[in-house]
């Protein structure tokens, strides 16, 4: 629609998730009418995160050193690891300020349809850690959705022989939701993890 590096740069920032055509469109001219200091900034912020940014070596999780702050964290127990699919949950897990165990993150989940299969997780680097023998509990906090629920599966049909706790993240209804909007697999759940008054 537009002329050359205009569209390019359209095109590009729609290539971002959760960026449609129109979102991309209002951020190019966003940065078009942004003070030049302003878009130099963030190239600079940008090209800073991919030189120095990685990924933990123990846990998987962003970190800008080798080890990230959890896994160095002598706070932190090894008798309880937390597996996520993307760093990003590890952030919504430590909001409650709750878990004091340590994280592994998946880097995605099982989804056939996609292409991602078993072998392009962090799985035996998963079970590498829990090889040593420290971790009593494992809680699989996976997406409450298709991928989500095959790679919990999968890694509790092979986590089964070892002795550990496998547990799986309560999934219900919402507070403060209506039942008449709530589809057939969250009803199917919060029947299931039903407790006592």
């Amino acid at each position: 629609m537009y002329e050359g590096i205009v569209q390019d740069l359209i095109d590009e920032l729609g290539r971002l998730p959760g960026i449609g055509p129109k979102s991309a469109q209002r951020i190019a001219f966003h940065l078009l009418d942004a003070d030049v200091e302003q878009v130099r900034r963030l190239a600079d912020v940008l090209v800073t995160v991919k030189d120095t940014v990685r990924f933990c070596e123990i846990c998987g999780n962003v970190s800008a050193e080798e080890r990230c702050r959890i896994c160095t964290d002598p706070r932190r127990s090894d008798e309880m690891i937390c597996v996520v699919e993307e760093s990003k949950d590890i952030v919504a897990i430590e909001r409650l300020r709750e878990f004091r165990g340590r994280y592994h993150v998946l880097g995605g989940a099982i989804d056939p349809i996609g292409g991602v299969g078993p072998n392009d997780l962090r799985i035996r680097e998963l079970m590498a850690r829990l090889g040593s023998g420290e971790t009593r509990e494992v809680i699989l906090a996976l997406d409450p959705n298709i991928e989500g629920e095959a790679t919990a599966a999968y890694l509790s049909r092979l986590l089964a022989p070892m002795e550990l706790t496998v547990t799986r993240l309560a999934s219900g209804l919402p507070v403060g939701g209506d039942l008449d909007y709530a589809d057939e697999m969250t009803l199917s759940r919060a029947f299931a993890g039903r407790r006592s008054v």
